[in-house]
């Protein structure tokens, strides 16, 4: 099979246009699972060893912004950093991240629970009971996508 990549500023950065020949559209399911099933990998720095290290983008939990750095903790507790501020990495990131004030990304796949807190805040938190809080001017947003 030959694949011909197409740029089309029209369409949306997270819709993926593929072409095919109509007697090729029995395969369609197949071409999509494929493309939902390659999982996208995030490169950090291991700060042990100042190694550069793959993770996988769903065992993200947390970024959270360290001057001109970002701070990356997976799920398993681990910390990471990232080269990148956190406005160009949230721009990188799919729909399962939000962020939720100017310092941190949560990964919405991890979020417990979530409440109303004082001065119109939400508190966000995660499945290994870390907490963070929505400031007011994301909290639109968080309602939004979370509601």
């Amino acid at each position: 099979m030959k694949v011909i990549f197409e740029a089309d500023a029209g369409i949306d950065r997270s819709v993926t246009k593929v072409t095919t020949n109509p007697a090729e559209q029995e395969n369609w399911i197949h071409i999509e699972e494929a493309l939902n099933n390659a999982e996208q990998k995030l490169v950090v720095i291991n700060a042990k060893n100042n190694r550069n290290v793959q993770i996988l983008l769903s065992s993200v939990a947390v970024i959270e912004s360290e001057d001109r750095m970002c701070s990356v903790r997976v799920i398993t507790g681990e910390m990471f950093l990232l080269n990148k501020r956190l406005k160009f990495v949230e721009e990188s990131l799919d729909s399962h991240f939000l962020k939720i004030n100017n310092q941190t990304i949560v990964n919405t796949s991890y979020i417990k629970e979530f409440s109303s807190t004082d001065n119109a805040r939400i508190k966000v938190i995660l499945n290994d009971n870390s907490s963070y809080f929505v400031s007011r001017f994301y909290i639109k947003n968080f309602r939004g996508k979370l509601s």
